[in-house]
């Protein structure tokens, strides 16, 4: 029987590249992979660029990229976000950060064949901020078909209650794709997943229409944030 693996300690830092800097921010998503394998500690990463709009999209936005990463310790996170030289790098080509750290509270499907955020199963704490990461790979000959019923899914977003902030975030354009959302409570979070028709839809399709060779879905309990996302902390004052 294989030993249930612990919620791995996990961030997500979003960075808002400067205007005049996209191609250096698009050049990233490959030149960074090198030095971000020799970190110590750093157990699995993504680096992700995002799309416009709150959910899954066809359209690219060229400045604004993601680095998930899961740690081998709070400390190994902390010595990497403190003193590593591409931090630095990253620093002098962005004009805003905003950086989460999350406890996993269940994930169930693989990324790149494995599970890198915990195979328990937690409650998430009473009137506390939720965050939700879906992510699949879409099949090369179900992406027509997932294009076509997704982005009603996604605009869907602009009237969920007690939504405090999205995005969509993704390893490769049109066919890897991930949304990662703020919600002000696990009650705001699942009353749009469970009752909003057009999110129902999407999950039935899921089923049935056959899009992905790989999902994954998780849930986390923001710890802390810095930073800002569009100019604001939309967990300011919640966690």
């Amino acid at each position: 029987m294989a030993t249930p693996l612990s919620p791995a300690h996990t961030t997500l830092t979003l960075f808002g590249v400067k205007p005049g800097h996209w191609r250096w921010g698009l050049a990233q998503m490959g030149t960074s992979q090198r030095p971000l394998q020799k970190v110590k500690g750093l157990n699995f990463f993504k680096l992700l660029g995002s799309g416009q709009g709150r959910g899954f999209s066809l359209n690219p936005n060229w400045y604004r990229y993601g680095l998930l990463a899961t740690w081998s310790s709070p400390a190994a996170a902390e010595d990497f976000f403190l003193g590593h030289p591409l931090l630095e790098e990253y620093r002098q080509h962005t004009f805003e950060q905003y950086h989460l750290t999350l406890q996993p509270l269940q994930a169930h499907g693989l990324w790149s064949g494995q599970n890198p955020f915990t195979t328990q199963t937690l409650p998430a704490p009473e009137n506390k901020p939720i965050a939700v990461l879906t992510r699949a790979s879409i099949k090369l000959t179900k992406a027509l078909d997932f294009w076509k019923h997704v982005p009603q899914a996604s605009a869907s977003l602009d009237h969920a209650n007690g939504l405090l902030a999205s995005i969509g975030l993704g390893e490769a354009p049109f066919l890897r794709q991930a949304t990662f959302s703020l919600w002000k409570d696990e009650a705001s979070m699942k009353e749009y997943a469970y009752r909003m028709a057009a999110h129902r839809e999407v999950i039935k399709n899921t089923r049935t229409r056959g899009w992905y060779s790989e999902e994954l879905f998780a849930r986390f309990t923001p710890l802390h944030s810095e930073g800002t996302w569009n100019g604001v902390d939309p967990l300011q004052g919640l966690v």
